[in-house]
Formats: C-alpha cells, structure tokens, sequence
C-alpha cells in the first residue's frame, strides 16, 4: 500500500459515493490511529483513503502529519505538496511542509511556507508567532556562519579550561590528571541524582576526547575481548540516561574484559542527553581501546538546534559548551569494522555500488553532514526490502535493497552490517537475508513509543545475540523538553 503521495490525479477522476464513504471511514479510523500514537497504522489508513479519492488536500495533510510523527520527513513532505497543489488554501498543508523541512534542519524552506501561512492567513496571530521564530532560527543560523567563517579557532583550549576555578559550591568529584573508574563512577551516581558536573570538568572532558578523536581515522577496526571474546553493539540511546544505565545494569559496565561499541546518535529528544554524552565520552577516555562511538546524524549542527541538545547545553552550561561539543562531534568516526568482519554504520548504505571500506576510511568527516555522497549516507539511509534503491522516507540520503547489502559486502569480504537509526518495535530487526541487522537502544522512545531497546553481543563466531528491554523509571522531565524554537514551535 503507498505511503507517499500518490501521482497526480487526473482531472476526470470518478469518485462514486460508495467509495467516498469508504474513505472517510478509512480518515477517521487513521484519525483514531493517530490519536493512539498508531503512525504507521495512521498512514495506512490514510494511504488507502487516497487511493479511493486522490483529490482531497486533507487526506494527504493527514498521512503528511503521520509521516512527521514517523519520522519519514521526505515523504510528509511530498505529501504536503501535494495537499497544496489540489488547494493552495490548504493552511495546514503548509503548516506540515514548515514542520518537515525544520526537522531535516531546512530553516529557510520552512520559513517560506510560514510566510505562506501568513499570507493565506493574515490574521492568524498563532502563524505570525510561528514565522518570527523561525525568521529568528535563519537570522542567528546566518549570523554564526559569519562568525565561524572569520574566526577558525577553537572555541577554548586546555590552557583556558586550566584557569577556570572550580565553584565554590561544588560537592562532587574532582577530575585527576589521568581519568579513573572512580571518577567516572562517581560522576554517573552525581547524574543519577540530577546534579552536574563542574563546568571545567566537563570542558577538561570534552577537549580531552577531542584530542584523542582527531588522530583516529574515519573508519575503526576493533576486536573481540581478548579474554572474555564479547563485544557489545548498542543502537541509539537519544538521551535517555537512566537506561542506558539499564543496559550496564544488564550488560556489565564498559572495561577491557566488556567492550562496547555505541551506534550514534546519543543526544536530542530525550531531556537527559548531556549526562549521557559525558558518561560515554568519559568511558572512552578510561579505555580508549575497548569504547567505541560511531557519529551519527544527531551528532551534528542543525539535529542538536531543533532537538533539544543546544537548548539542554545551554540550560545546563553555557553557549561556549555547544559550541565546543559542536566541534568534537566533528571528529567522531563515521564507521567501525569488528573482528574484520562486521561493518557498524549508524544508517546504512551507499548510492554508489562501488564504495569500498577504504572510501570510508578516506572519507573527509571533520565537517557537517553534506547533502549526498559516503558521509550523508552512512549517517542517514535505510533498508528496503524490495531489490535496488529507492528515494528515502527521510528526504535525505537513500533506501538500499538485499541486493545492494549483499554486492557491498562481497565487495568488502564482510560477513553483514548493523545499523541503527530506526525506532524498532522489539528494539531491533534482521533483514536481507541476516546480511543487515538493526538495533535501537531507546525504550519507549520519546516515553510514547512503546517500544523496547535492545543491544547485540557478539562472541567468537560472531552470531549476533540480541537482548531486549523495557524502559525504566526517569525524573518527570519530557523529552525535548529544551527545545525551544525548532520543533518546539510546532
């Protein structure tokens, strides 16, 4: 059943009452679905009322919302343009374009359809409010491209970090000249409690693994455990603090006996994203051998402006700390290989059949994602069952068939890939015939998913072992709860 917009309908399309009947049933029972936070249902529903009456806006503005909550961005957005194109009066249709494009970090894209709005609405107060926000988004987003273009430097330096005082008013643990377990320990039980870490620890931290990531290349190899032959693969976590201590609760805490290798996307969405990236930044600093973390595409400039990690930073710190977890996350490799045998990208696979692990090696990563080519895809494609490639939901990179897996993995001699990036509902996924397995470490993603996480061992075969998870208890603080502007607007 289609999922995005249908092709134009014809201008002598016959719609008999029988089947506009059927398809507002089908609206209101995709309506229903919606409400019980149901996407995938909702856009089903939704896609076959369309398919008994193509012509309606609505139908399509509906399956557009569903596919935002989806996270499908590319595909509400075809769906939005096409609610426009039937009746360029349509305000939500817009609404949902503006809603899309922010999330792929379109500023100015959403802004013109906000200007839209307006212009369709001009006393809408709620569209005028909506428009200046996002003009304010533009205007700053202009304004610290200037800046970054006249000044190159880093944003602070170790020697500046080592002339900070510590505050008066800190109770909690001091950060040694070399980084200990009893450090780092006591540093998650400070988080457990909701309290931080003193600003020159945090930035002594960040610019220590900075140092420590620009000399590593683009794409890792690592090794079983020599001892205990485990290695740990964990998908997305997004903020969520309190089970990504569930999974060490689990799994045993990181050590040279217990490697793991994180999947990116460890921040935005979930409200508790900086007392993870300092615990798994610190764990990498404690075994820089045995930790390991993949880049993914919330590691990046425009997902942390709209999902909250800019905003939590701020709260949290200061402006300077975004700037400088801006610039580590450069440096985050974009790939590992296991045991020489297992390819772990955060998304997926490539346009061009012809890549090979030493273009990922080479691969240029100390910038923000481009929008094609081997960064953008590793960061953002997905799987498709059916053969070849196709546009991704996303709006950004692509959809890749078995066949692409298994011609990539020939290529390389690599047994299969695991990915991340998708929300699953047992918090992971094999497909392509074994050859591309997913796993997402979030439970009940944005605390309305439903979902379980999960995490993959893997032992001296290297058969994957996959456990699952429910969510665990957190502070009553919501998800995104730092956004503000962004998707917080919408």
């Amino acid at each position: 059943m289609a999922t995005t917009a249908s092709a134009p309908a014809p201008m002598d399309v016959v719609v008999t009452e029988a089947d506009q009947k059927q398809a507002d049933k089908l609206k209101d029972e995709g309506n229903a679905a919606f409400k019980d936070g149901k996407w995938q249902l909702a856009i089903e529903k939704y896609s076959a009322a369309i398919d008994l009456n193509p012509t309606l806006a609505p139908y399509f503005a509906n399956r557009a919302f569903a596919n935002i909550k989806a996270e499908n961005y590319g595909y509400a957005i075809a769906d939005a343009t096409k609610a426009i194109a039937l009746d360029s009066q349509f305000v939500k249709a817009y609404y949902r374009r503006a809603t899309a494009n922010m999330a792929l970090g379109r500023f100015k894209d959403s802004l013109k359809d906000l200007q839209a709005v307006v212009k369709v609405a001009p006393n809408d107060k709620d569209a005028q409010t909506k428009m200046r926000e996002c003009e304010k988004i533009v205007k700053r987003i202009a304004f610290e491209k200037a800046i970054a273009a006249d000044d190159k430097k880093p944003c602070i330096d170790m020697a500046e970090v080592n002339d900070l005082s510590i505050d008066n008013s800190y109770d909690g643990p001091h950060l040694p000249e070399q980084i200990t377990s009893e450090f780092v320990l006591a540093m998650i039980e400070r988080f457990k409690q909701e309290k931080r870490l003193d600003r020159k620890y945090a930035y002594k931290i960040l610019l220590l693994v900075k140092d420590y990531l620009m000399k590593v290349p683009s794409l890792v190899e690592c090794e079983l455990s020599k001892t205990t032959q485990k290695f740990t693969i964990c998908g997305d976590v997004h903020g969520q603090f309190y089970d990504l201590m569930n999974i060490f609760e689990k799994n045993g805490l990181p050590s040279e006996d217990n490697p793991y290798l994180f999947n990116g996307d460890f921040v935005d969405r979930g409200s508790f994203s900086l007392e993870v990236i300092l615990t798994l930044f610190a764990f990498k600093l404690l075994y820089p051998n045995h930790f390991f973390l993949n880049r993914g595409n919330h590691e990046t400039d425009n997902m942390n402006k709209v999902y909250g990690f800019d905003g939590e930073v701020k709260a949290k710190y200061s402006d300077r700390m975004v700037t400088l977890f801006h610039e580590v996350f450069l440096w985050l490799p974009l790939a590992h290989v296991v045991a020489e045998k297992v390819l772990v990208v955060h998304g997926g696979l490539f346009s061009d059949d012809n890549v090979t692990l030493a273009d990922i090696k080479a691969t240029e990563r100390n910038r923000e994602p481009p929008d094609s080519g081997i960064m953008c895809e590793i960061l953002w494609s997905d799987p498709q069952p059916q053969l070849g490639r196709g546009v991704s939901k996303r709006g950004v990179g692509v959809h890749f068939g078995p066949d692409v897996t298994r011609n990539f993995l020939e290529r390389n001699n690599l047994s299969y890939i695991v990915r991340s990036h998708e929300v699953k509902d047992l918090g992971y996924e094999v497909a392509h015939n074994g050859k591309c397995i997913t796993v997402f470490s979030a439970p009940n993603y944005c605390d309305q998913m439903g979902n379980k996480g999960a995490f993959i061992t893997l032992g001296p075969s290297l058969e994957p072992n996959f456990t699952t998870f429910d969510a665990v208890p957190h502070p009553n603080v919501k998800p995104m709860a730092y956004a503000s502007g962004g998707m917080g607007m919408f």
